[in-house]
């Protein structure tokens, strides 16, 4: 994902994380050392965790631009794989009003 923040981001693609139950500062410190930029928010009581039906992690939402949901994957992807990039890519070319 967070090679997919970098690469695509200036295309339109927004990228964000949601860390489960876990402090400001292991969040803070596990992204340092990882070099993630991607935006990470906090879901320190598991409220939205629930609210989305997430069992499982990662769990990936792809909401379009008018905040829809397209799809939702569990499980691990190789998101920066040819098909991955190739996926979004066509996401992001898509009409703005889909």
């Amino acid at each position: 994902m967070e090679r997919l923040h970098r690469d695509l981001s200036r295309k339109g693609l927004s990228v964000i994380a949601l860390n489960i139950e876990e402090s400001r500062s292991t969040v803070d410190a596990w992204a340092k050392e990882k070099r993630v930029t991607i935006p990470i928010l906090l879901d320190t009581d598991g409220a939205v965790t629930r609210q989305y039906g997430v069992i499982a992690t990662p769990t990936a939402f792809l909401i379009d631009r008018q905040g829809r949901l397209l799809g939702r994957v569990v499980g691990p992807r190789d998101w920066a794989s040819p098909a991955g990039t190739a996926l979004i890519a066509g996401l992001l070319s898509g009409p703005p009003d889909r």
